[in-house]
């Protein structure tokens, strides 16, 4: 191993040690609502963020279960705040590339092999009175990309969700018969009580100074923080679970659920349509220490080519999805699986005209050189750990989808380029205690942006971006 990575790897253990030393009281996932409980974070997290089967039933019921933080008996009850921070090391294993324009040998990335503050994050997540709950997410990256290509802190909203839920039991039931409920939120799947989905799912963590593949299905973070969606859902039994939402362009409320991000800038953001529904299906069954999910979700969204110009036509974006999640849960062990398959159709109906009339895009596109093309994942993992403190990885994730010269360029031959990009991770997690975590995180290419050699048509291949990681995460 290169001395400095190893250096930096010592330095970030020292890190974690002295976190680890400052930190004293219970322990919380998010611990804002572990003091709500009054209930370790095990009872509702696997790790943070796979949630346990009492996790789902907690954030099915709204996050009410427990008292408030504020009463008028006993005044503040507890703080409905919590914080979280990571700091970590990246070393991909050709960090060097030959400039198109220049011919010199120039940096793929930034900070390599250094210990860095990555970030942190604010949370109010609470429960505001017997039917209503929030989860409030903001966040400060300290290494977000700046105009002019240089790395600088930004902060702005994060992942936010705020529900309303009714629980109705027959007498004497041991769990509800009916779960309904209502969500406010800012990402779709943002809502959805399983880790299979995009966005809880894994990687949970992962190098914020790596490349990584160009395409991706829109469901799955495209529109987040972007957006602001209406959804009411059922649970039946903690059995069969529905939920149906609408989303439209997050411009309402002051801007509430988009706050601080560059909605003012040429392709800062995606404006949407008004009207843009999202779905989720699933049924699940818990038997013994195991529990086991398969569902089907999906989205329909109607995406102005220019987030400035609403006046224009849209392209159509099609996600629909199929995924599946396993668990045992023990003490000691602890084995969990989840997987989806993501088919997205795309249907440029406004950027492909543009194209055709003016040979750009509208605003700042996309430009695809075809009406129709079709993007599809598959991720999969699975996970052991022993006493919630030991824990292991390994996952499969695979992008496919149309070539599209416009979209993903040509290469050497002028043949149109696909988006097909596939790898593995094998991850290692120690958690000292509940509130640290630290991981070890290897992520491999087998294919990169259309090819597993010379995918960029400068001599670069897939397996170039490969990225050992190392990260402290803390939460208090």
């Amino acid at each position: 191993m290169d001395s400095r990575i190893a250096i930096q790897l010592g330095q970030g253990a020292a890190l974690s040690l002295l976190l680890l030393a400052c930190m004293v009281g219970p322990a919380g996932a998010v611990p804002s609502f572990a003091r709500q409980t009054g209930q370790e974070c095990p009872a509702c997290h696997v790790s943070w963020p796979e949630l346990t089967p009492y996790g789902r039933f907690f954030k099915a019921t709204g996050y009410t279960i427990g008292k408030t933080f504020w009463s008028s008996e006993a005044g503040i009850n507890y703080a409905p705040v919590a914080v979280m921070a990571q700091a970590s090391v990246s070393h991909v294993r050709n960090n060097s590339m030959i400039d198109p324009d220049t011919g010199d040998t120039v940096s793929v990335m930034q900070r390599q092999n250094s210990l860095v503050f990555s970030g942190g994050s604010l949370f109010f997540a609470t429960k505001l009175n017997d039917y209503v709950g929030v989860f409030y997410q903001w966040t400060y990256d300290n290494l977000a990309t700046t105009a002019d290509g240089t790395l600088g802190g930004h902060s702005s909203i994060d992942n936010t969700d705020i529900r309303a839920a009714y629980k109705y039991a027959p007498v004497n039931a041991e769990i509800p018969q009916w779960i309904v409920g209502l969500t406010l939120n800012n990402n779709p799947t943002v809502s959805d009580l399983w880790n299979s989905t995009p966005a809880w799912g894994y990687p949970y963590t992962s190098s914020p100074l790596a490349p990584t593949p160009a395409a991706a299905t829109l469901i799955d973070g495209g529109l987040a923080q972007q957006v602001a969606g209406l959804g009411a859902y059922a649970f039946w039994q903690k059995s069969v679970y529905v939920e149906f939402a609408n989303y439209r362009t997050a411009n309402v409320l002051d801007n509430a659920f988009r706050r601080a991000l560059p909605y003012n800038e040429p392709g800062g953001v995606l404006a949407v349509t008004n009207y843009n529904p999202y779905w989720r299906a699933a049924y699940a069954f818990d038997w013994g220490a195991n529990s086991i999910m398969i569902g089907t979700y999906g989205m329909v969204a109607n995406v102005y080519p220019d987030n400035l110009n609403t006046t224009t036509p849209t392209d159509r974006y099609r996600d629909i999805a199929v995924d599946a999640q396993y668990q045992y849960i023990t003490d000691p062990h602890t084995f969990t699986a989840q997987a989806t398959y993501i088919n997205e159709r795309q249907s440029y109906n406004a950027s492909y005209n543009a194209v055709q009339e003016t040979g750009a895009g509208i605003g700042a596109g996309p430009t695809p050189a075809n009406l129709n093309d079709t993007l599809r994942t598959f991720k999969a993992k699975g996970s052991y750990y022993h006493d919630r403190k030991y824990g292991g990885t390994i996952a499969y994730f695979q992008t496919t989808g149309s070539a599209d010269a416009g979209l993903y360029g040509t290469d050497a031959d002028g043949n149109a380029r696909t988006p097909n990009s596939s790898g593995y991770i094998v991850e290692l997690d120690y958690l000292p205690i509940q509130k640290v975590r630290l991981t070890l995180q290897y992520t491999g290419y087998s294919k990169f942006d259309g090819a597993k050699t010379n995918y960029d048509g400068n001599g670069r291949n897939a397996s170039d971006n490969n990225t050992l990681f190392f990260n402290v995460w803390v939460a208090f």
